[in-house]
């Protein structure tokens, strides 16, 4: 799709338009551009008796002639702007010099042997290793870069039967949530014949006879794969040696269209547990079959979609779950499948100050990860739910892992934060004592970077925190270029996390500051209502006072400001350069949701209503238009210098959001400031994006904020920067 190259525009010459081959000319980085012309048609919708002009419909046809001219046209352009720009060729030398590091994923174990990931600097993708003992050497189990010429086969999901002698693990090609399923010989490396496809959304769990293991799937789609809509997930159980077609259906509801389906299998082997989920909702139901009991039926435990629940692990018929039920913030309760009466569940770990993020068990205990201001704590309990001891980490930033089984005594754990890479620590939990397991050597001192933590207010008072890093000895002079990241919906809390593209930016002199906005799940239940469906403003006005606290505080000034999200930040870039376009000096929306009225057209965009709403509500249908970043483009405006991305194989926020947003842009821009858009190709929302691209799309953007910013880099030799631009 949309590997057009410039020259095949004279070979359609005679099928497209003469408007499109009369483009334009390349113009110098910081002179005025001369945009392709975007044909405009008379497409008007009415909805709620409000009439809707959408005149770039036909950019929605993601595979037609004109479409793919139109990307190669766009991408032509950004480019030749791109590879004008001096530092970028120095930014792309110091991003791949610093991304040259060896780094590794979270063991796990399984069968008494251990497995993980390892990348050793510059692979596009990591390897899985398995290990028969800490000590132990190391070796290849799967090397995904084996399977793509440039990377672009990622690994989606892996899963070891009981044994440890079966590996299960998805593959996702282009960056395609659309995955198969393999299955591997741990001791031999051969695949066997197995293979299934159609998945999407799905997790694999094996049974205790390591004969088989149950997964999620779709029909295959009808019409085009990457756009069409996905409902009617159904829940399988594949046996070992037996056609996809021959798996048997384990639950599925063709009277529920929007439901999904993921299936756990207990520790004990005697229960799969099945969460049943609705759209991006974080309110799910609870059903699980008992596997040992012959001709069982699907028991229907949780239902009502009225709260969050997570399953931790059981003790027989004793079910332990997460859920923000009654607890805005979180708790652990305990249910008897035998007497599952809602008056009979019982708290074991009561809601407390922090937000409760997960549970897990070990050693016979449960290990509770919270987010305290948005930075991790943990805590062990008892299985009795009473205080034991909190696990100390290494400073202020996250932490994540603690996965295993109730019988062992060790787990691994993964520590970072703005100025620390992933490290790797093995906790004992019978002794409380955390080692480092694996720690990455990246070339940067962190003891030059300092981090704060300041809280805000909101447009209406409330007040929200906001992490600001940058290089130690930078002067609040008013003038610093500044890079403002946020995200604000969906549950997700956005927390410290080290990144190599973040880093060279603050080598450049640059502060990088990451809000934490409504919408997310930081606080918990009430944080994340604080900011979806009728309150989804909120959000835009978070990041804006974000912006507005940062130049009043004189960390820098609006013209020295970038604003970047993807996604659901993607959307919140384009609203708020719509809102205040003159608040900012550059933005770079990547991957966003920019149609507010056509969202829940597309593949799994109608499970985002539980956080936009649906423009087919009569009462939703006023709040997202008037948000809608698409719709609120206004001609003779001057927009901050833009950079979109997006890419060719995204089926989760198709592509045509961001194409119609950069043609309504350019044709409204009123100033200089360029408006671009880059379009990716073989590669999609984000995930398991090989590092070639990483790095190459990180040193455009940061090329195209020191650019557009004017970040004077003199004095930055692209190994040690000063600490502020001169």
């Amino acid at each position: 799709m949309w590997r057009v190259k410039l020259s095949l525009l004279r070979a359609l010459a005679t099928v497209l338009p003469l408007w499109l081959l009369s483009i334009w000319i390349p113009a110098e980085a910081g002179q005025p551009l001369n945009y392709p012309l975007t044909r405009m048609v008379d497409q008007v919708d009415e909805l709620h008796g409000v009439k809707v002009a959408d005149p770039y419909r036909w950019l929605e046809d993601l595979d037609s002639p004109e479409t793919a001219a139109w990307v190669a046209a766009q991408n032509e352009l950004t480019f030749s702007y791109l590879e004008k720009i001096p530092v970028r060729e120095k930014i792309r030398q110091r991003l791949t010099h610093l991304w040259n590091f060896e780094r590794y994923g979270i063991p796990f174990t399984e069968g008494g042997r251990y497995f993980y990931t390892r990348n050793d600097g510059l692979q596009n993708q990591s390897v899985v290793y398995v290990a028969d003992s800490l000590d132990s050497p190391p070796r290849v189990l799967l090397d995904p870069n084996l399977l793509s010429a440039d990377g672009t086969i990622a690994l989606t999901e892996t899963a070891v039967s009981r044994d440890g002698r079966l590996l299960v693990y998805g593959l996702s090609a282009a960056g395609s949530d659309w995955e198969e399923y393999c299955v591997r010989d741990v001791d031999t490396g051969a695949d066997l014949p197995d293979l299934l496809r159609w998945i999407k959304f799905s997790n694999a769990s094996w049974t205790h006879d390591n004969r088989g293991f149950f997964y999620s799937r779709y029909d295959e789609p009808q019409g085009d794969r990457l756009t069409a809509a996905n409902y009617y997930q159904k829940l399988c159980y594949h046996r070992l040696g037996t056609d996809q077609s021959d798996d048997r259906l384990v639950y599925h509801r063709p009277d529920e269209k929007e439901w999904g389906f993921n299936g756990q299998v207990t520790d004990d082997g005697r229960y799969l547990v099945i969460t049943v989920w609705k759209g991006s909702s974080d309110k799910n139901q609870i059903f699980y079959l008992d596997l040992l009991a012959p001709n069982a039926a699907v028991t229907e435990l949780i239902t009502g979609f009225d709260a969050q629940y997570a399953f931790v692990d059981n003790d027989g018929p004793v079910f332990w779950f997460f859920t923000n039920l009654d607890a805005p913030r979180g708790r652990l309760i305990a249910l008897d499948v035998r007497q599952p009466q809602r008056e009979q569940w019982k708290t074991v770990i009561p809601e407390a100050a922090e937000t409760l993020q997960g549970v897990s068990t070990i050693n016979y205990q449960f290990i509770a990860v919270y987010l305290q201001d948005a930075h991790t704590v943990v805590r062990v309990y008892d299985l009795e739910g009473r205080y034991l001891r909190d696990i100390r980490l290494p400073g202020i930033g996250t932490a994540r892992g603690f996965g295993g089984k109730r019988t062992e005594r060790e787990t691994f754990y993964s520590f970072t934060s703005f100025a620390v890479p992933g490290t790797v620590y093995r906790y004992d939990a019978s002794t409380g004592e955390s080692v480092v397991y694996r720690q990455p050597k990246v070339n940067f001192n962190p003891e030059d970077y300092t981090t704060r933590q300041v809280f805000y207010r909101s447009r209406d008072g409330t007040h929200v925190p906001m992490f600001i890093t940058h290089r130690k000895g930078l002067a609040p002079d008013g003038d610093n270029p500044a890079y403002l990241y946020g995200y604000g919906g969906f549950n997700a809390s956005i927390t410290p996390h080290f990144s190599i593209s973040r880093l060279v930016w603050m080598e450049m002199g640059g502060v990088y500051a990451v809000p934490n906005l409504r919408g997310g799940g930081e606080y918990g239940k009430q944080w994340h209502d604080a900011g979806r469906l009728k309150n989804k403003q909120n959000v835009f006005d978070d990041f804006i006072a974000a912006a507005k606290w940062l130049v009043e505080n004189r960390y820098t000034s609006s013209r020295r400001l970038a604003i970047a999200g993807a996604s659901n930040g993607g959307l919140l870039v384009g609203a708020c350069i719509t809102q205040r376009p003159e608040l900012f000096g550059a933005a770079l929306p990547a991957v966003g949701v920019m149609d507010m009225l056509r969202f829940h057209k597309y593949t799994i965009g109608w499970a985002w209503v539980s956080d936009y709403g649906s423009p087919d509500d009569p009462e939703m249908f006023p709040i997202l238009y008037a948000y809608s970043p698409l719709h609120n483009v206004r001609s003779g405006t001057c927009y901050p210098a833009t950079l979109i991305t997006t890419a060719d194989h995204d089926d989760r926020v198709i592509p045509a959001h961001s194409f119609k947003f950069a043609a309504a842009l350019q044709a409204a821009q009123s100033c200089d400031n360029p408006i671009l858009i880059r379009i990716e190709t073989r590669a999609g929302h984000g995930a398991g994006k090989p590092t070639t691209k990483l790095i190459a799309e990180a040193a455009d953007q940061l090329a195209f904020l020191a650019h557009v910013l004017n970040v004077d880099l003199a004095s930055w030799t692209g190994e040690k920067a000063t600490t502020q631009p001169q």
